[in-house]
């Protein structure tokens, strides 16, 4: 597994979140316009070049997390942030619904200052709208190496979506994003 440059194209920006599963994560930021590339991986623990197997047992401190590469002309960051945050639940600590664990944790990895101050504004935001009704835990950290997940998770939901998990958990928050998020959509 290689890790990747947190270096785009020329007028492309990279977002990278941890919002539990990647295969929901993935599946979602993809619905969007301005979304060039989502790829799921592994981001901020201490294993080198982890394997889902390791990730998955929680002691190398990885998250489960996606890279997105997006165009700021069409989708900004903050409206990223916006979905991020419908689709996941960020008052819980190392938990997303039946996925426990660290790895499943709430995080947003950011790649440059700008990205720290919306990001730390829109939590701000949120916890002072009460808009969970309880306070939100979700990391804010710089970006370490981001190691890209197994070629078999790359567009999981789309690939599975027979499977009983993609049915029951990724497809609900498919069909939320589709109906809160219509404007931001692709189709």
């Amino acid at each position: 597994m290689e890790p990747t440059a947190m270096n785009v194209t020329k007028g492309k920006e990279t977002a990278i979140f941890a919002g539990g599963c990647f295969w929901c994560t993935e599946a979602v930021f993809l619905e969007l316009r301005g979304v060039e590339n989502v790829l799921p991986g592994y981001i901020g623990g201490k294993t080198q070049n982890p394997t889902y197997e390791e990730v998955c047992s929680g002691y190398s401190g990885h998250a489960e997390a996606i890279k997105i590469v997006f165009d700021p002309s069409k989708i900004s960051y903050g409206e990223l942030l916006e979905v991020f945050f419908a689709t996941h639940d960020p008052t819980t600590i190392n938990r997303q619904g039946a996925d426990v664990g660290s790895q499943y944790r709430s995080e947003i990895f950011t790649t440059n200052d700008t990205q720290k101050e919306i990001a730390t504004a829109y939590i701000e935001l949120l916890n002072k709208e009460n808009t969970f009704g309880k306070k939100i835990v979700t990391k804010i950290s710089p970006a370490p190496t981001f190691y890209v997940a197994e070629d078999y998770h790359k567009n999981y939901y789309n690939q599975n979506k027979d499977k009983s998990y993609c049915s029951y958990v990724i497809t609900p928050k498919i069909d939320k994003v589709r109906k809160i998020f219509k404007d931001k959509l692709k189709h």
